[in-house]
């Protein structure tokens, strides 16, 4: 699609030298002779830049260009002034103007402004974009809680970069949203998103799976088939539950990273690679390499960026949220009118430990939906597990008259697990019946810095 330029100049000798030259190089080139009459077909046809002459009649330059920025701030204007009108031209900068030019001038000149000009809109309009996306791909990932935010922060940061991404979550957590989430806002986003289960497939299916195969490379390869990665081709692959492949398929998997090309199975042609990696897993690979369990070298490959989704015992503020949303979508699937869950369900859902995560807590509301007569999710209706918690206070423990500080009180208690255990964060946390990710989150919270000890 052609890009369209609107020039607004009182010299029809000037219109006529400016489109002469923008139409060879391919330009659609709208002209008028006055101010007003360029902002009307401003309005009308949405130019991708803007000419304008700083002295015109009825609306001057300097005026029309107020007003298109008033229309849209992030449209780039071209100002051209007349020798010796240097300051007005700054002055126009100021306003908003991208730049300018003064007369006479050389057309050549004007072209490299020009280019500069619209490569700055298509930026814009591609982080326009960019941002339409995290919107609409982030409304599927309901939160609320501040660790939800920074991890989505830190998706979109990461997302237009071609970077290997290590997704490391518990079951359930949601780890293929967020790989979605990084394809849909990277620049591969137009090509495929190839996935595979690593953990699902015996290990020669497995290799077949991602490689492909030559025709007659064993029994039942009757004709050549495309591995997930050649699949991938232009896009993204993501490889779910890595840390279960087999040490053999380690040391394949490591060339295909390394080189960036391929074999198929039974195959001598080296295909190569145009691809992006995110791989997930639930299991701790850096224990698994002190195990030698994991390869060193695959893992470095593997954890350029590593992004960890918390567990959603972690990120409890989150749960009315998602218990909202699951009971819409169960009641329309339904048929039924929304329900609503009465205060001690939720309460007891709220201290629940979630060990199934998000997927567990969207099964539960699902048999709740089915189960319940009413329009109301009760108490009486959670699973046993749920039901059966038990709320274990310390029956010595009398609160202050004054009232005490929650937030005071949990940064005590993180400080005396830390000096008791020497500073060892995985210690600390197992002290605190927390996980090490949602201690080093608290730490940061309360500003507990443990490099000075």
């Amino acid at each position: 699609m052609k890009n369209k330029i609107l020039i607004a100049d009182d010299e029809p000798n000037m219109i006529w030298a400016l489109k002469r030259a923008l139409n060879k190089e391919g330009y659609e080139v709208m002209s008028v002779e006055n101010g007003e009459e360029a902002i009307e077909i401003f309005k009308k046809q949405e130019p991708d830049l803007v000419i304008l002459d700083l002295k015109m009649p009825k609306i001057d330059g300097m005026d029309a260009l107020r007003m298109i920025k008033e229309i849209s701030p992030k449209m780039p204007v071209i100002m051209i002034t007349a020798h010796g009108s240097t300051k007005v031209a700054v002055e126009a900068m100021k306003v908003g103007a991208l730049d300018y030019i003064s007369k006479p001038f050389d057309i050549e000149e004007l072209r490299m402004i020009i280019r500069k000009a619209l490569e700055y809109k298509n930026l814009n309009d591609e982080v326009k974009y960019l941002r339409g996306k995290l919107k609409e791909e982030s409304s599927k990932i309901i939160y609320q809680s501040k660790i939800m935010d920074d991890l989505l922060k830190m998706v979109y940061k990461v997302a237009p970069t071609d970077a290997t991404v290590l997704i490391l979550a518990e079951s359930g957590t949601g780890k293929e949203l967020i790989a979605n989430a990084i394809h849909e806002f990277s620049n591969r986003e137009k090509g495929p998103l190839v996935k595979i289960n690593c953990g699902a497939l015996p290990e020669n299916l497995l290799e077949s799976e991602l490689f492909g195969y030559e025709k007659g490379a064993f029994t039942g390869a009757i004709s050549r088939k495309k591995g997930k990665f050649e699949l991938a081709q232009g896009g993204t692959i993501f490889l779910d539950e890595i840390g279960e492949i087999s040490e053999a398929m380690q040391i394949k998997l490591l060339r295909v990273l390394q080189e960036k090309e391929l074999q198929r199975v039974g195959g001598e042609e080296t295909i190569k690679g145009d691809f992006r990696v995110i791989a997930a897993t639930h299991r701790n690979l850096r224990e698994m390499v002190d195990n030698e369990e994991f390869r060193e070298d695959l893992y470095y490959r593997l954890n350029v960026i590593p992004i960890h989704i918390p567990a959603l015992r972690e990120r409890k503020e989150d749960i009315p949220l998602l218990v909202d949303y699951f009971i819409e979508k169960y009641s329309e699937q339904m048929g039924k009118s929304k329900m609503n869950i009465n205060k001690s369900a939720l309460e007891r859902m709220m201290n629940y430990e979630w060990k199934g995560n998000i997927r567990e807590l969207q099964n539960i509301i699902e048999r709740c939906v089915i189960l319940s007569y009413g329009h109301e999710i009760t108490e009486d209706i959670l699973p046993n597990d749920i039901r059966s918690i038990s709320y274990v206070v310390d029956p010595n423990f009398v609160l202050p008259e004054e009232g005490v500080s929650l937030e005071e009180v949990e940064k005590k208690l993180i400080i005396q697990a830390l000096e008791r255990t020497g500073f060892n964060q995985t210690k600390s946390a197992k002290l605190l019946g927390i996980t090490r990710h949602t201690l080093i989150y608290r730490l940061e919270k309360h500003n507990i810095d443990i490099k000075q000890n």
